[in-house]
């Protein structure tokens, strides 16, 4: 006879938190959303933390290389989705990698015998305005001198003029030498009033490049996730079919972690997977997606490094309506953190939740996180912003972008479904949709972790850890979710 869980199948939207004492530490600026992103010892730091709770959903219609680099930036990171040729995917998360590293290495080269024409076709190739001169072209060739786009006139000057005419000798050049620390490069960009600073080794050859704008940047992003060598961190989705392929060029590539996509991760495929990353590399694997303890169990015992909660609960998937198979996302979240303690308690190792699907409305963040969640996977969230890879069409009188998920036709992903049988999508659990254009993500973010900083503070906590160990939730009828909205009045036209 089958098994019948008695308890009610909930969604966020059913629960309220119960404001608790706010002191006067509670004030938005000393709240701290950091959070851990991989297993530890409840003894120890974990070796990779969030700085805010998110991280974007392995979709084609959100998680691309634009949108990784704004991310972490601001504090989250992106697992750039897998339904694509390993060498696209690993090239994306080469970009991220690129992005931000404080000393980065030049991707845009030339010799003194290139000509105006050559220059300019690199800048409109790369986006990048700055070219190191090098005596073969290479980036890491004898530095010759440097090229920035004060140094011609795309208009006036002659297309076939040589680059020794017009570029930056070497003798006029600030440069820095090999070993210089970061901050050393920034104060000699400071007191030189310079946008570059190349960095040479002791036979001249360039090593790479030091950017005023980074520095800016980093002043403008204090939140910005990064490594010890200020990199950007970045994840990527696999699967459980060509992982022995895919991971090894994404490894090469610089992934910082790894997440298996899949709409139902309680598999000996998912198991098998898992293992076999342990086996021959050091890169941080997240699994799911499950809905229950005995799921949490398993892949645990496989060595995930953290757990992905949540089946059919985003705003794109049909699984529940074409399977019958799914939970409520606040009841598998709070049966998942349930089991999640009895293994602390079991072993000290503490195993980072991943609460995906199921957010409305962001109070329903804040929700998730006061009940055991570490950190958020969203899609529709992000796929409204700029950053995400779709573009913005006018529908009617609105701005939208589109939104698909992976269990569409259109993203024919068939892996993240996989059964075991032949390579097909058999039927679609996913739909094709657009989202309101939102604009720049930055923007948006800062309302959001308002919202949610607010309300810690309203329930007298300054961390998250602090959230869940204090929190008081209480169920709601579905009267009072009516009462909770506007009501018995008449609004004004906002036109």
């Amino acid at each position: 006879m089958a098994t019948f869980l008695n308890d009610v199948s909930r969604t966020f939207g059913e629960y309220l938190l119960i404001p608790g004492l706010t002191t006067k530490q509670c004030i938005p600026s000393n709240i701290s959303l950091k959070t851990p992103l991989i297993k530890h010892s409840i003894s120890e730091s974990p070796a990779i933390e969030l700085n805010i709770p998110f991280v974007s959903a392995i979709m084609q219609s959100v998680s691309g290389p634009e949108l990784a680099i704004e991310l972490a930036r601001n504090g989250g990171l992106s697992f750039i989705f897998g339904s694509q040729p390993v060498e696209t995917q690993s090239e994306m998360v080469r970009k991220v990698k690129k992005f931000k590293a404080g000393f980065v290495i030049s991707d845009s080269n030339l010799t003194p015998e290139h000509t105006l024409m050559d220059v300019i076709q690199l800048v409109d190739k790369t986006g990048h305005s700055t070219i190191g001169v090098t005596h073969d072209g290479t980036s890491n060739g004898k530095l010759i001198g440097l090229v920035t786009s004060r140094d011609f006139r795309r208009e006036k000057d002659p297309l076939d003029m040589k680059v020794s005419e017009f570029m930056t000798p070497f003798s006029k050049l600030v440069v820095g030498h090999t070993g210089i620390s970061l901050s050393e490069a920034n104060q000699i960009i400071w007191d030189n009033k310079l946008n570059t600073l190349p960095v040479i080794d002791k036979d001249q050859n360039l090593v790479n490049f030091v950017f005023r704008k980074d520095y800016n940047n980093r002043r403008s992003n204090p939140d910005e996730l990064s490594d010890e060598t200020k990199k950007l961190l970045v994840g990527a989705g696999i699967n459980t079919r060509d992982y022995k392929d895919r991971v090894p060029a994404l490894a090469e590539s610089g992934v910082d972690v790894l997440c298996i996509d899949s709409s139902d991760g309680y598999s000996e495929w998912q198991h098998e997977t898992i293992q076999w990353i342990k086996s021959n590399y050091n890169i941080p694997v997240g699994g799911g997606n499950i809905v229950d303890a005995e799921g949490f169990r398993y892949l645990v015992s496989a060595g995930a490094d953290f757990v992905k909660v949540g089946i059919g609960g985003g705003s794109i998937c049909i699984t529940r309506e074409q399977k019958g198979i799914g939970r409520g996302q606040a009841t598998a979240l709070i049966d998942v953190v349930k089991e999640r303690e009895n293994y602390i308690k079991e072993t000290g190792i503490y195993i980072p939740i991943c609460s995906d699907g199921g957010i409305v409305h962001d109070y329903h963040m804040t929700l998730a996180l006061a009940m055991g969640a570490d950190f958020l996977m969203m899609g529709r969230y992000f796929a409204r912003f700029d950053e995400s890879p779709t573009k913005v069409l006018r529908i009617g009188n609105n701005y939208m972008k589109e939104y698909w998920g992976e269990g569409s036709n259109r993203a024919q992903n068939w892996q993240r479904y996989d059964s075991g049988g032949p390579e097909v999508l058999k039927f679609e659990e996913g739909v094709e949709s657009y989202v309101p254009y939102a604009g720049k993500m930055k923007d948006n973010l800062a309302i959001t972790l308002g919202k949610i900083k607010s309300t810690m503070c309203s329930c007298g906590s300054i961390n998250i850890n602090e959230l869940q160990a204090n929190a008081k939730i209480t169920l709601v009828s579905s009267t009072s979710i009516v009462e909770g909205g506007t009501h018995d009045v008449v609004l004004k036209d906002q036109g």
